[in-house]
Parts: structure tokens; C-alpha cells; sequence
């Protein structure tokens, strides 16, 4: 009945009404990204042409976990494929539970994981690596930040290593890392925070009164690249680090990843425990993206739409086309009809959750998945391509 969306983009960027009333009041404000989407001015498109399959595929046999009905199920690789059906329709077990425990198993040796009932998985030979990307934080303390997520920030200390200021003190890269004595603020061990506990009540940060928050001591910080110190660089969005290290291809590369995933915005400092799910989620994605591609490797998304808006989906659309492009295998469990209609490939299960479901009800391109009456999915989708 009434909106309130707040925006107009993400980070620093956001933080404003940008429209509150009705549908119609929204779509009426030019600044409002979700009214564009609601007007139809944005979108997202059905992909004029579906990637084609190689010829190699992944053969799960048996399946029989939960409410499985002992199902045969092929998934084509070097696509887009998506996983769909109503709750409790057996996507997560097929998945999680056979598929991802089963790989885990034989590609790693992991023995800790039991994978869900089942006969064999068939094709493994052509999958070298699997990665389960999802929502959860990318790090359970203040410490960790995409920086060091990605793997930027070790690059980033060895420039300023490589400084006329660092070679005269002798200063080596590990001199401008907060988890090691020496560069580091000794008073807040290189947290730039102190905890202050408090009794019945939750813990209380405030920032350290010696480094003022900048994690580093003095004789650290007055190493300088560019006319910045490390605690700078680390103040920096994604987006004027990436122009600040435009002449250093590596670092640059890393940064633009994040930056075509949508994450401009947030700090190269800024703590892990202070970002959303979805930005976790696409960390992750910006890391992956940063690496060479082997074509082998198998991404798992169960349900990565959770919680983002319509942009933030468009964009997570854009990077998991990528990751195809790169001859790559994304494996998506979705409900949201703007990532089914996207996917190159379908697996249906249904009919019902719990014990109506468990069975393939249609397989293949999304058009060949509306034409099958049984199909709630189909009958959805139906609509939106028509």
C-alpha cells in the first residue's frame, strides 16, 4: 500500500528518502531506482540466445535422499543452470546434499561430509574444483575486510614496501600488516577499536585513543605512497582505489573486479561483520572473477537472490554470465523468475514440497520448461516469455 525506498544507491552513496507514498508516487521519482524497474524503464531481458552445452555433463544416478524418488539427473556443463521447483520440492538435498557432499568427498578427500543417499555421480572427471558461494560473512572478526578477503591488501603492502621512505628504515611488507608486532598500534593490537565489556549488556566498541582508529603507530604511517599512508589506503572506496592504483595492473585488476560486481562503494578497510549478505556474497564472486578460469570449475549459488534488490540481481546476473563466459559451470537453486528466465538450462523437480515432490517434472532451455503443462514453474514462466 505505501513504499519507502531509501537510496538512492548503496554505501555512502545511500542513506536518503529518495520516495515514500504509493506504486505510482515511486515510479514518478527520476532518481528512485526501484521506480525505474517498476515503470519498466530498467530490466532485465530474456537473453536472445541460450549458451549451448558441451558435450560433457555431470550424471547424478539414484537419487534417493529425503523425499528424492531415486532420480537420474544430468546437469549439462559450461552453462547456466538452474535448479527450480516449489519449497520442499528436493532442490537443496539434490544439490547440497548429494551433489556438493559427493564432490567434496572425491575431489577433496574430505571425509568429514556424508553425502545424501544415491547410486554415483558420473563425469567427475570433468570438473577439477567446487565452490560453494553464499551468503555468509567472509569473516567472523573486525580484522578481516575485503582487502585482505581478495588477497589485495598483500599486494598493497608490498608497494609500500617498495618505497624510497621504507627501503631507507628497512621496512619489509610485513611492517605494514595490523595482525604483526612492530607496524601495528601496540595499544589496540592493530584492531584501530577497543573492546569495552560491559556486564548484561552488549559489548561496546570505541575507537583507540593512541592511533585514533587508524590501526597503525606513528613511525608506520609516516611511509607514504603517492602522498598516502597504508591507514589512507585503506580509508579509500573500491572505486578511488581503483583509480589511485590505475598503473599497477595487478592491484587494479582485483579492484576492478569488486567494482564490476557492484561494490564501489565500501571501503577497502571496512570490516567484515558490518557487510550485508548479498555484499559478502559478492566479495566472493569479485574474488573468483579475479582468478584465471580453468573451465573446470563448478560454482554452487543456493538461492543468492535472497534479500537484493532488482539492481543488485541484475548485477549478480552480469557476474555469473561471466563466470560462464569464462567456460565455467554456474549451478544456481532460485525461485526468482528473473534468474530462471535467465538461465541457459532448467532441472524442475516438483510436482509438490514433502512427499509430492522428489521427481523431474521438466528439463531443459526455460522455453522448453513453460511448454509442460505439470510445471508450476512452466506456468510462470510462461508469462514472462511470451
Amino acid at each position: 500500500d505505501y513504499l519507502v525506498d531509501i537510496g538512492p544507491e548503496a554505501g555512502r552513496l545511500g542513506g536518503e528518502v529518495v520516495a515514500a507514498g504509493t506504486i505510482e508516487d515511486i515510479m514518478a521519482e527520476p532518481r528512485s531506482i526501484t521506480g525505474q524497474y517498476l515503470s519498466g524503464q530498467k530490466k532485465i531481458h530474456v537473453p536472445s540466445v541460450r549458451r549451448t552445452p558441451r558435450e560433457e555433463c555431470l550424471w547424478i544416478k539414484g537419487a534417493a535422499e529425503n523425499n528424492l524418488k531415486n532420480i537420474d539427473v544430468k546437469i549439462p556443463l559450461g552453462v547456466f543452470v538452474c535448479v527450480t521447483g516449489v519449497s520442499g520440492s528436493g532442490k537443496s538435498t539434490l544439490v547440497n546434499e548429494i551433489l556438493y557432499k559427493s564432490l567434496m568427498q572425491q575431489l577433496y578427500k574430505n571425509t568429514k561430509v556424508r553425502p545424501g543417499k544415491h547410486k554415483e555421480i558420473m563425469g567427475l572427471e570433468n570438473i577439477d574444483k567446487i565452490i560453494d558461494i553464499d551468503q555468509s560473512p567472509i569473516g567472523r572478526t573486525p580484522r578481516s575486510n575485503p582487502a585482505t578477503y581478495t588477497g589485495v591488501f598483500d599486494l598493497i603492502r608490498t608497494v609500500f614496501a617498495q618505497t624510497q621512505e621504507a627501503k631507507i628504515r628497512g621496512y619489509k611488507s610485513g611492517r605494514f600488516s595490523f595482525n604483526i608486532k612492530g607496524g601495528r598500534c601496540e595499544a589496540c593490537n592493530g584492531d584501530g577499536i577497543i573492546k569495552i565489556e560491559m556486564h548484561f549488556l552488549p559489548d561496546v566498541y570505541v575507537p583507540c585513543e593512541v592511533c585514533k582508529g587508524k590501526r597503525y603507530n606513528r613511525e608506520t604511517l609516516e611511509v607514504q605512497y603517492k602522498g598516502k599512508n597504508i591507514a589512507d589506503v585503506l580509508d579509500m572506496t573500491v572505486n578511488q582505489a581503483c583509480e589511485f592504483f590505475e598503473a599497477i595492473p595487478k592491484i587494479y585488476r582485483k579492484l576492478k573486479t569488486l567494482q564490476d560486481v557492484g561494490l564501489g562503494y565500501i571501503k577497502l578497510g571496512q570490516p567484515a561483520t558490518t557487510l550485508s549478505g548479498g555484499e559478502a556474497q559478492r566479495v566472493k564472486l569479485a574474488t573468483e572473477l579475479s582468478r584465471k578460469s580453468t573451465g573446470r570449475t563448478l560454482y554452487i549459488l543456493d538461492e543468492p537472490t535472497t534479500g537484493l534488490h532488482i539492481a543488485d540481481i541484475h548485477n549478480l546476473l552480469e557476474v555469473l554470465n561471466q563466470l560462464v563466459e569464462g567456460g565455467d559451470t554456474v549451478l544456481v537453486i532460485e525461485h526468482n523468475l528473473d534468474v530462471i528466465k535467465s538461465a541457459d538450462y532448467l532441472i524442475d523437480l516438483g510436482p509438490e514440497g514433502g512427499k509430492g515432490g522428489g521427481k523431474i517434472i521438466a528439463q531443459g532451455t526455460p522455453e522448453e520448461v513453460a511448454a509442460e503443462p505439470k510445471s508450476y514453474t512452466g506456468q510462470f514462466l510462461k508469462k514472462i516469455l511470451s
